[in-house]
């Protein structure tokens, strides 16, 4: 008798679980948003692709690199002046992406070295999604290996 206990048991929870699993496959499948709802709540990103060129993102570049390099790292390193600015990419993957413009730049230091800096402008990037942001990695002075190597991830 108690044998028979046990094998009823066995059958009452793989009943149980086969009416779970079988549950779980009613579930209706995850489905877009229908019009009304992308009109109203889920009308997604807008972006026009208008980005600024690559020499307006370089003072803020060089205010942040003092900043950081002060507050941070204790040094009174700085950026003098920049050359051989360029653009490398500009909305390097489809047009769904947020656009991007890469550039890379020479920045002359006030140590006397010059150093590549890899920058990318956003749009819609800056504080709280207004205007453009900016990413930056001066080549050498990743101290916090946020880009390594070499600035790579900050590169398109």
């Amino acid at each position: 008798m108690p044998h028979l206990v046990t094998i009823l048991k066995k059958i009452s929870l793989c009943a149980v679980l086969g009416v779970l699993l079988g549950m779980g496959s009613l579930v209706p499948a995850a489905q877009a948003a229908n019009p009304l709802e992308m009109n109203f709540w889920l009308s997604g990103p807008r972006y026009d692709g208008l980005l600024p060129s690559c020499e307006s993102a370089l003072p803020q570049i060089s205010s942040e690199f003092s900043e950081k390099e002060g507050k941070y790292w204790n040094s009174a390193l700085a950026i003098t002046g920049y050359d051989r600015v360029r653009e490398t990419s500009f909305r390097p993957w489809t047009s769904d992406n947020i656009p991007r413009r890469y550039c890379s730049a020479r920045a002359l230091l006030n140590d006397g070295k010059p150093r590549t800096v890899e920058y990318s402008i956003i749009e819609d990037g800056g504080f709280a999604g207004y205007g453009p942001g900016v990413e930056w990695c001066v080549v050498g002075l990743d101290r916090n290996w946020a880009y390594n190597p070499r600035c790579r991830a900050a590169r398109r």
